[in-house]
């Protein structure tokens, strides 16, 4: 009965020890992200997206796999400063396995306020973001002005008028 107890108490201890483990730190994950790009650590930064990763950015046709995204980021980085943003609020959800984790962000950013948003894939030892994208927010008082600057911008007048 002895060794029935101690076995139960050290599976429990065992199981407790694991969940521990295998606990996801999102914010972190995000966070290290973005200061990497802040302190222009190419490796670091570039090392969180996944090998078929898709970067989202502001422009309309802003959309990179992770070698196009780098190749286009490598100058910026290689000057010694890259981008400087900051979550203040994050929302996140994962599937009950915790394979896929998606989540949402408001930045401080040089654009002023942007929104963020992605999935990551949780390879249990690492997480890796897949997907992300980067948005401009506009606050709806001022959407009628953007509007006609849009309609100033000869790519999106294009794109406007022809779809």
């Amino acid at each position: 009965m002895k060794q029935f107890l101690l076995l139960s108490i050290f599976a429990l201890v065992a199981i407790s020890c694991r969940q521990n483990d295998s606990h996801i730190d999102v914010d972190q994950f995000m966070d290290d992200w973005h200061k990497a790009a802040a302190e222009a650590n190419f490796k670091a930064y570039f090392s969180k997206l996944d090998t078929d990763a898709i970067y989202l950015g502001t422009q309309w046709d802003e959309r990179w796999t992770k070698k196009e995204f780098a190749t286009f980021s490598k100058p910026y980085f290689d000057r010694g400063r890259a981008w400087d943003f900051s979550a203040f609020e994050r929302q996140y959800y994962m599937l009950e396995n915790k394979s896929l984790i998606w989540f949402e962000e408001s930045l401080h950013t040089w654009m002023g306020v942007c929104r963020g948003s992605g999935v990551i894939r949780n390879y249990g030892d690492s997480l890796r973001i897949v997907h992300y994208n980067l948005s401009v927010t506009i606050s709806n008082d001022l959407v009628h002005d953007f509007v006609e600057l849009v309609k100033k911008d000869s790519i999106n007048s294009f794109l406007m008028n022809n779809n």
